[in-house]
Parts: C-alpha cells; structure tokens; sequence
C-alpha cells in the first residue's frame, strides 16, 4: 500500500477542504494517509472550535459567493471529507504539539475525535522521508 503525508498548516476553509478532496482521491486509490496538523490548521481540530468563524487562506471578501459555489456543486464540508476517507481507507490525524499549545490543546482529549495524537516536527519529517507523495496545504 502506497503511502500520502499531508501537511496541512493553513486554517483557511479552502485549503481545509482541498485537503478533504486529497484525502478522497487517496482513499479511492487506496492509499494509506497521515495527515499532520501545524500552525492555524490547528485551531479546527481543538474541542469546541469546530464551529469557528471560517475564512479563506485568501481572499476573504469571496468567501460567501466560494461557500455558496461549494454548496451548488454538492462538495461535503472539509469535515465530511476526512470522515469519509477514514470509513475508507487508513487515515491518521496528528496534531503538532506547538500548534496545539497555541490554540489551547495540550493532550488528546482537548482534539475532536479524529485526532489520533500528537506529535513533534520530527516525526513529522520522518514521514515526509517514508511517503511516495507529499503535499503541503
């Protein structure tokens, strides 16, 4: 089984959900998945922040008419997406500690449920070294 390591570092709506898109393609071909969770990305995966005040990385002022568009085309939430892939194929979700002390997360339990642990910037550079693909979003 081919191997997928994404980092995902930007808490924008768009990139959350294209890492939602890359997690589908990736269940359909069967790959295994590590998802690693750095900077403002962070902040959605805390207990209670799900239902935050979303943006777009850039932008902003289209995110109504780029929410709107998502909806008219029947794209799942960024959320939806991950809990797809994870019925689908193996997907791992960590959260880099620094990142999670920033927004209040400093054990599992502060995560939502899919979180699988936390992890330090080597672990993550490990996995980088053992994947065939690699995307930064």
């Amino acid at each position: 089984m081919s191997k997928m390591v994404i980092g995902l570092f930007s808490g924008g709506y768009d990139k959350l959900t294209f890492a939602g898109v890359l997690l589908s393609g990736a269940a359909a071909d069967d790959m295994e998945v590590e998802v690693y969770v750095h900077l403002k990305a962070a902040q959605w995966f805390v207990k209670g922040n799900e239902e935050g005040k979303l943006y777009l990385s850039e932008d902003n002022e289209r995110f109504d008419m780029c929410m709107q568009k998502l909806k008219e085309a029947g794209s799942p939430s960024w959320m939806e997406y991950f809990i797809m892939a994870r019925e689908m194929t193996s997907v791992k979700v960590y959260v880099c500690s620094l990142a999670g002390r920033i927004w209040g997360g400093t054990n599992n339990e502060n995560f939502i449920e899919m979180v699988d642990g936390i992890i330090g910037i080597g672990e993550y550079i490990d996995a980088v070294k053992s994947a065939d693909v690699h995307f930064l979003v």
